[in-house]
């Protein structure tokens, strides 16, 4: 065992040889700093206050020691933390006196199944003002959340927010088709498009199992980020709310010949280019986060080595709609010399993406993209050979 310091917590104990696994006796993962640093700026910039949240995978319980230590004042009406492991609630403990943070009736130590352990809540509140219902879950399983999203749909309240990560991306990016039809209810596509549209596939499976219950779950952030996808979803009350999520479930058409792609109704259809389409999804075709709240955490965000990539998702904000198109992928279909990033985005009136170092959004279409390309290739002169 070695004490381990991230930001603001130590805690004690044998860090991962190689990759990281269910088995571990004690689990941590240091691959998920950034995703456990983004959850608390983002509960940091919401308006919600004296909140009720859960950490109902908690493994070491790194993420519910930062909470206590890093959120701000008044946030934290009752936090339930929840692992499986034998020795959790001894761990946690001896990190809670480590850290210098008192255990009171605020703090609710379980070790049992996650999802008994948000299902029981409501029978079982210790704080005077917790009635069972959460306003803040943080799903972050070791593969896929599938088998907790029900439990924490049940428990959340309405306004609340329901925090999803998925580590299993080769079955949301078209490695194991079969694998995303059964666990996801749709078709993959197998391209540089794959990591955004895992991302929107996962989103409509979570959503899918909201809309049953006549509960709206509208993403305010999500990203693709290393080896996972991470998704907030805010939950709303209403059937009309979630006939409104429903619509924008649709596919995405894409042109193997040309590199164009468009939305549909449908799984099919004939590109301009007289191609036949190929499709992937049903997927979420609505905005990926809130620009407010985007905003506000660029401006906010306290820890620097996030900054870059926070400032990426707000410029990535301001282009609605599923797709973007890589400029090396162009550039190898019609024969171009890769333009540069800078030189590109202006006259396309695009932005950079999160989903590819050498992808652009943009609302043009595909002839005036590869024109544009062209004229800015053939603008730039030359180097003159020194010899």
């Amino acid at each position: 065992m070695s004490i381990i310091q991230e930001h603001s917590i130590k805690i004690d104990i044998t860090p991962p040889k190689k990759d990281v696994h269910a088995k571990m006796e004690i689990f941590y993962n240091p691959l998920m700093v950034s995703n456990r640093n983004i959850s608390i700026l983002l509960l940091n910039c919401i308006v919600n206050q004296k909140m009720n949240l859960a950490d109902p995978l908690a493994g070491s319980g790194i993420r519910s020691l930062r909470f206590l230590k890093e959120l701000k004042k008044d946030k934290i009406n009752y936090l339930a933390v929840n692992d499986l492991k034998e020795n959790f609630i001894t761990v946690f403990k001896e990190n809670l006196q480590r850290n210098q943070i008192n255990l009171t009736d605020k703090i609710n130590l379980n070790q049992e199944d996650a999802n008994l352990f948000l299902l029981n809540q409501i029978k079982h509140p210790v704080a005077d003002s917790f009635c069972g219902y959460f306003d803040y879950i943080d799903l972050d399983p070791f593969g896929s959340p599938n088998p907790f999203i029900p439990a924490a749909i049940s428990r959340i309240c309405r306004k609340g927010i329901i925090a999803v990560t998925a580590t299993d991306t080769a079955a949301l990016t078209g490695t194991y088709p079969k694998v995303t039809k059964r666990k996801y209810w749709a078709v993959s596509l197998r391209n540089h498009l794959m990591h955004e549209v895992g991302l929107r596939i996962l989103i409509r499976k979570v959503q899918l199992e909201g809309v049953q219950f006549d509960k709206a779950l509208t993403p305010i952030l999500s990203y693709h980020k290393d080896h996972y996808y991470r998704i907030y979803f805010c939950a709303e009350k209403g059937k009309e709310k979630c006939d409104e999520i429903i619509k924008q479930h649709q596919y995405l058409l894409f042109c193997p010949k040309c590199l164009n792609h468009q939305i549909s109704n449908y799984n099919y259809g004939v590109c301009s280019c007289k191609t036949k389409f190929i499709f992937t999804g049903p997927l979420w075709t609505g905005k990926l986060l809130d620009p407010k709240l985007i905003s506000k955490m660029v401006k906010e965000n306290p820890f620097p080595e996030e900054q870059k990539f926070l400032d990426l998702l707000k410029e990535e904000s301001t282009i609605d709609g599923p797709g973007f198109y890589d400029l090396h992928v162009l550039a190898r279909k019609y024969k171009l010399a890769p333009p540069r990033m800078e030189s590109i985005l202006k006259p396309l009136a695009a932005t950079r993406t999160q989903f590819s170092l050498t992808g652009i959004k943009t609302e043009k279409k595909i002839k005036e993209i590869v024109s544009i390309i062209n004229s800015t290739i053939k603008k730039v002169k030359p180097k003159l050979n020194p010899n």
